[in-house]
């Protein structure tokens, strides 16, 4: 399967997660505890990559699977990273507004390429860079609404460690990637026994996540488990399914390609929601989402496009070797 094939599916996914979840609602509000998705997400990317794993070792018996708990143990690491984000996450949002907020999630792209260069040693040119850069200026240009608009205001107006929360976000959602794709290219295991390391993890900490909330709430509302299908419908069933493809998507795209593509799927769905947005919910179209695009696309040419395709080359031309004798020999006879 390439590479682009699993970016472009991903594309999709992510950015029908946002209309899914959207229509999922009932006259605005959520029938269902939305703390439950990513836990069922969690749980279904579990077993469908345990029955995979399954498969796999029936059709090979050679599929690698390391079991030592020194490397079991390292999986544990990316959910303790997402736990501390959301932390953070909520903790900005209280300090800025949501816009505010979205427009300072476009530092991920810049801080993903830097811990990308720094900790995976992996080098990029030039243009690559000023393609990264753009990629985040064209996200944030799509995000910025009419300067005329209150909203802009509030831009500048927080708190100086909103922005300081912001950048940590920032940094922790890049150094959760970054740390996900060294654990998946460490060595040779299975993809599938790689996930289910990583998602057995992943359930644990979500689940523990809501038992957290019923102490939080004094067991107002029940037990989690109690009420963890309670107002779910074909909408919601969805979004948990789309959450979860996602998810493994993105694993793949660790093991056989790199963050840097990861990154470019999730910030072209961004574009993709809010283009299918101004026909599915009557948004009006604005010119900063017109010039967002028209920016991210320029990005997305400069970072996979050949060189020479970027840049005229001028043709080299070599001297015949007859004339470069000539020369050597005149070099001789004058000394």
């Amino acid at each position: 399967m390439q590479w682009y094939f699993v970016a472009v599916l991903l594309t999709i996914l992510t950015s029908s997660q946002g209309i899914l979840t959207t229509l999922s609602q009932s006259n605005g509000k959520y029938l269902y505890d939305y703390a439950t998705v990513p836990f069922l997400a969690e749980v279904f990317k579990l077993l469908l990559s345990t029955l995979l794993l399954w498969r796999e070792c029936r059709i090979s018996p050679s599929t690698r699977v390391t079991t030592e708990w020194k490397s079991v143990r390292l999986y544990v690491i990316p959910s303790i990273i997402y736990l501390i984000h959301n932390n953070v996450q909520f903790a900005t949002l209280t300090y800025v507004d949501t816009s505010t907020y979205q427009i300072m999630g476009n530092l991920k792209i810049v801080t993903t390429a830097i811990l990308f260069r720094l900790f995976l040693r992996r080098r990029l040119s030039n243009l690559q860079w000023m393609a990264i850069v753009l990629l985040a200026v064209g996200t944030t240009t799509s995000q910025v609404k009419g300067c005329g608009e209150a909203s802009c205001d509030s831009l500048f107006a927080a708190p100086i460690q909103g922005y300081m929360l912001g950048v940590l976000s920032a940094c922790l959602s890049a150094l959760a990637g970054v740390y996900t794709e060294f654990l998946m290219k460490k060595n040779n295991d299975s993809l599938y026994w790689q996930n289910v390391q990583l998602y057995t993890f992943g359930s644990i900490f979500n689940m523990a996540r809501l038992v957290l909330d019923d102490y939080r709430g004094g067991y107002e509302n029940g037990s989690w488990w109690q009420r963890l299908f309670n107002g779910y419908s074909i909408t919601t069933w969805m979004v948990v399914l789309n959450l979860g493809s996602t998810g493994l998507l993105v694993s793949w795209l660790m093991k056989y390609a790199d963050n840097i593509v990861k990154v470019y799927s999730t910030s072209l769905a961004m574009l993709l929601t809010m283009v299918l947005s101004v026909y599915l919910f009557n948004l009006k179209p604005t010119l900063q989402l017109l010039l967002g695009t028209i920016i991210c696309m320029m990005s997305l040419h400069m970072y996979f496009a050949p060189p020479n395709m970027l840049v005229d080359l001028p043709t080299q031309v070599r001297a015949a070797p007859e004339s470069l004798k000539e020369v050597a020999v005149e070099r001789r006879t004058d000394s």
